[in-house]
């Protein structure tokens, strides 16, 4: 089945689009951004790699998807993929329906700021291309292997059965892409034990046995795990009861305080942006030295805890936007962990940035590599496999029913 598909990501004043079809190099891509305000525009890459940049005043998620839609239509998408940050206990990608539209709406919960700006996304889409396969595809999906041993939090039994308070972990279009492109550019297709960090903004890391995940640093939220740019990761839960004690802040201050203000933001008291802070940490920021190295070490210590699921390890994968580009980051992130028998190659690290997929261990013990992520790649990938599996499956019903007719 040859087919494109137009993947979407709705965030709460934005959109992200992509028309991918089997010519990575040919993607369409770009961003709805500042929607509701007056400032609305999008930005991106049309045919022929030619920038795109057009003003939409004040349109919201609707008007904004007619517009790129309008702009893709003669590019004739055959169908529609919504990443969707929570799906709760959904363990694949699935067509939309009713059903899985009402269970998504469900996690909301789980995912206040992300799923309600989703399933604005899809009732516009539905609406205007009904004729159009959609379908779903979760960040949590990938994590669904993890063991009741590692997705259990140690709480009372009754907030995990009847509230479904659990750890589900994200990024998992972007942990499942890398570590499928990896373990085949090593020559073992979802075979063995890997670690993924996905470095960004937003950052986890992923230990994945054979093609699956077995456990992941972030949590019932995004907010837990390695430090990010403004989230905070891991801290001492007591954190609020002793902000609300001592400074009188309520939940709402605390936790946009952990997910807004903490991270490399927040310890540098400069930027969330890696390169801003390598700078200033050049040019003698002490700030901007102890934040890099909080994240490098936190990170390390992801890494090595997630290597308890793991029976070996065959190799790490560093991805997003830090994972791809800094390789002093990466250097110092092994720095920590000498101890697993990595040997960085130096001279490969460097000459790995801006999007270059490639291997930068000597040859002696575990692997490293560098694989540049390519989260609506997969997305769309996933949505071919869900429409084809119903192409298929209609087939043989229809076959069966012939059948039954002669």
């Amino acid at each position: 089945m040859s087919t494109s598909v137009l993947v979407i990501n709705c965030g709460s004043s934005s959109i992200k689009y992509a028309l991918v079809s089997e010519h990575r190099e040919n993607r369409i891509f770009g961003l709805a951004e500042n929607l509701g305000s007056a400032e609305a525009r999008i930005k991106g890459i049309t045919t022929g790699g030619a920038a795109l940049e057009l003003s939409i005043p004040d349109a919201n998620h609707e008007k904004a998807l007619e517009t790129i839609l309008e702009r893709l239509s003669h590019h004739h998408p055959q169908a529609i993929g919504h990443r969707v940050v929570h799906g709760g206990t959904l363990t694949k990608a699935e067509r939309l329906t009713p059903e899985i539209i009402e269970r998504i709406r469900a996690a909301t919960p789980l995912a206040p700021l992300h799923n309600p700006a989703h399933l604005v996304g899809i009732d516009a889409t539905m609406r205007l291309f009904p004729e159009l396969p959609q379908v779903a595809v979760f960040d949590t999906a990938f994590h669904q292997t993890m063991p009741a041993h590692a997705y259990r939090y140690a709480l009372p039994k009754f907030l995990y059965t009847e509230h479904n308070v659990r750890r589900y972990g994200f990024h998992g279009t972007s942990h499942a892409y890398v570590s499928e492109r990896g373990s085949a550019l090593a020559g073992s297709l979802k075979q063995g034990g890997w670690l993924t960090a996905h470095l960004g903004n937003g950052s986890s890391t992923c230990a994945i046995w054979n093609g699956q995940s077995v456990d992941t640093s972030m949590g019932l939220t995004p907010l837990e795990g390695v430090v990010m740019g403004t989230r905070s990761g891991d801290v001492d839960p007591s954190i609020h009861s002793f902000l609300a004690s001592n400074l009188g802040w309520d939940l709402y201050k605390i936790d946009k305080m952990l997910n807004n203000q903490s991270g490399l933001l927040g310890l540098s008291d400069l930027s969330n942006d890696m390169r801003t802070l390598i700078e200033a940490s050049e040019q003698g920021n002490e700030d901007a030295a102890i934040a890099i190295e909080v994240f490098c070490y936190r990170l390390a210590k992801s890494l090595a805890a997630l290597s308890c699921g793991l029976p070996r390890i065959d190799g790490l994968f560093f991805t997003g936007g830090i994972g791809e580009n800094s390789a002093y980051i990466r250097e110092k992130t092994l720095s920590y962990l000498p101890h697993f028998g990595f040997h960085l190659s130096q001279e490969q690290n460097n000459q790995l940035e801006r999007g270059t997929e490639g291997r930068i261990d000597t040859g002696l013990g575990p692997q490293i590599w560098v694989i540049p992520t390519d989260e609506e790649g997969r997305i769309a990938k996933e949505t071919v496999s869900v429409v084809e599996s119903e192409v298929k499956q209609a087939a043989i019903k229809k076959s069966d029913f012939e059948s039954a007719m002669v």
